[in-house]
C-alpha cells in the first residue's frame, strides 16, 4: 500500500510539473498576442482617449516703475481666463473584437461642447487652446467655432494657441465637435491639477449595459437606462476637484487568462479526484495499478492541453463542452477495460465531472472561484469522512501488506 501511495504521489507531481508547463506556455503566448494585437488595432482604432477641456488665456500688459513712479518698461503676460460655463455631450458605442486568446474594448465616440467664456481682464487679445484627447486617433467632422468664428485649421488648437478678440467684460461661446475612435478607456479632465469649475454638465450616453467607472473620477449625479445603454449626467453649478470624469467599458471573458487560471488549478482537481478514486477503491476493493492512474491524470492532462489550444479558435462555452466530452471518453472508455462499465461511467465518470469539469467551470466567475472550491473541499472532506469513518485502517492495511 505504501509503495502504491508512493508511485501515485510521483504520478501527480510529474502531472503538476506539466500543468505548469503549459501554463508557462499560455501565459507568454497571451503577452505576446496581446503586444502584437494591440499594436495593430491601436494603428487602426487608436488608443485610449482623456480629452481635456479648453483652456483660455489673455495678453495682459504689465508696467514696471520706478521709486519715481514713472514707468520703467512695459511687458505682457498671459492670464488665465476661466471658462464661465460647460455643455458637453459625449456618445460611447461599444464595439468589442476577439482576436486569438483576448477579447478588445474598442469603441466610438461622438463629442460635442458648448462653453462659455467671459473676459474679465483689461486686455481683448485672447486665445484658446484644445488638446486632442489622443496622438494616435483620428477625428472626422471636426468643428471648432470662436467666437462665432469658424476656426479654419483645427490642428492648429492643438499644437498652439488661437487668438481671438473679445472685449473686456464681454462674454463668448467656443463651440467644438467631433467624431473618433479609442480602445479601453475613455475620460474628460477638467485641467492639471485641482480645478474650479462653475455651471457645469456633461451627459454621457452608451450602448452597452455593464457600466464603471475608472479609479480618481467622478461617480454620475443621475442616470438612466437608454435603449440597451445608459443615459449618464454630471452637472455641477460649483465643484473644486482634481479627478475627471471616465468610463470603462466591460470585457467579456477573456480566454487566455481564463486557460490559464483552469490550468495553473489543475492539480488541485487532480488531488480531489485521485484522493476521492482512492476512497472509493477502497470500499468497493477495487484494484486500480499506480499504471493506471497515470493514464488517468493523462486524460486530466488532455483537457486542459486540448482548451489551451481551442479556446482561441472557438467560442470558451463550445471549447470547454468539447474538451468535456473527450476527456470522459477517454477515462470512461479505458476504465470500462480496466474494472468494468459500471465503475467506469458512475463512480469514475461522476468523481471526473464534479473534480475537473464542474470544478473547472468554477473559475470561470474569477470572484466565487475560491469560496465554490472552498465549499466543494470541504464536502468532500465530510462526505470521505462519512463513509470511511468505519474501516478499521489498521487491519485494511495490514491485510494488503501481507
Amino acid at each position: 500500500m505504501l509503495k502504491r501511495l508512493i508511485a501515485i504521489t510521483v504520478i501527480f507531481i510529474g502531472a503538476g510539473i506539466a500543468w505548469m508547463i503549459l501554463g508557462g506556455t499560455l501565459v507568454q503566448r497571451t503577452s505576446d498576442s496581446d503586444s502584437t494585437q494591440r499594436a495593430k488595432l491601436t494603428a487602426q482604432w487608436g488608443g485610449p482617449q482623456a480629452q481635456t477641456a479648453p483652456s483660455v488665456q489673455a495678453r495682459v500688459a504689465r508696467e514696471t516703475y520706478n521709486r519715481d513712479k514713472k514707468r520703467v518698461e512695459r511687458g505682457y503676460e498671459n492670464v488665465a481666463v476661466p471658462l464661465r460655463s460647460g455643455r458637453v455631450d459625449v456618445k460611447l458605442n461599444l464595439e468589442q473584437r476577439r482576436v486569438g486568446l483576448l477579447w478588445y474594448n474598442l469603441y466610438s465616440v461622438r463629442f460635442a461642447a458648448r462653453y462659455k467664456v467671459r473676459n474679465n481682464t483689461p486686455s481683448s487679445e485672447l486665445s484658446v487652446h484644445f488638446g486632442f484627447p489622443s496622438s494616435q486617433a483620428t477625428y472626422a467632422n471636426f468643428t471648432a467655432v470662436v467666437g462665432g468664428r469658424r476656426i479654419a485649421d483645427p490642428a492648429s488648437l492643438d499644437s498652439g494657441y488661437v487668438s481671438f478678440d473679445l472685449p473686456p467684460g464681454k462674454e463668448t461661446t467656443i463651440d467644438i465637435g467631433y467624431s473618433s475612435r479609442g480602445m479601453e478607456t475613455w475620460s474628460y479632465c477638467f485641467g492639471t491639477g485641482v480645478q474650479s469649475i462653475d455651471d457645469f454638465a456633461l451627459t454621457m450616453t452608451t450602448n452597452f449595459d455593464a457600466i464603471d467607472f475608472p479609479s480618481q473620477t467622478l461617480l454620475p449625479v443621475d442616470e438612466g437606462r437608454s435603449g440597451n445603454g445608459w443615459r449618464l449626467g454630471w452637472h455641477y453649478t460649483s465643484l473644486v476637484t482634481g479627478n475627471s470624469i471616465g468610463m470603462t467599458f466591460p470585457y467579456p471573458l477573456q480566454p487566455g487568462p481564463l486557460a490559464q487560471r483552469i490550468t495553473l488549478w489543475a492539480p488541485v482537481a487532480l488531488f480531489f479526484y485521485f484522493f476521492v478514486m482512492l476512497v472509493i477503491t477502497t470500499l468497493r476493493n477495487v484494484d486500480l495499478h499506480p499504471i493506471n492512474y497515470f493514464f488517468l491524470a493523462a486524460s486530466f492532462f488532455a483537457f486542459h492541453l486540448l482548451f489551451a489550444y481551442l479556446v482561441d479558435r472557438v467560442a470558451i462555452e463550445a471549447a470547454f463542452a468539447i474538451c468535456s466530452a473527450v476527456t470522459l471518453f477517454l477515462t470512461i472508455s479505458y476504465l470500462r477495460l480496466v474494472v468494468g462499465w459500471r465503475f467506469a461511467a458512475v463512480e469514475s465518470a461522476l468523481a471526473q465531472l464534479v473534480y475537473l469539469i464542474l470544478f473547472s467551470y468554477a473559475l470561470f466567475n474569477e470572484g466565487w472561484s475560491g469560496l465554490t472550491i472552498t465549499i466543494g473541499a470541504i464536502i468532500t472532506l465530510f462526505v470521505a469522512m462519512q463513509a470511511t469513518g468505519r474501516i478499521k485502517w489498521s487491519e485494511r492495511l495490514a491485510v494488503e501488506t501481507s
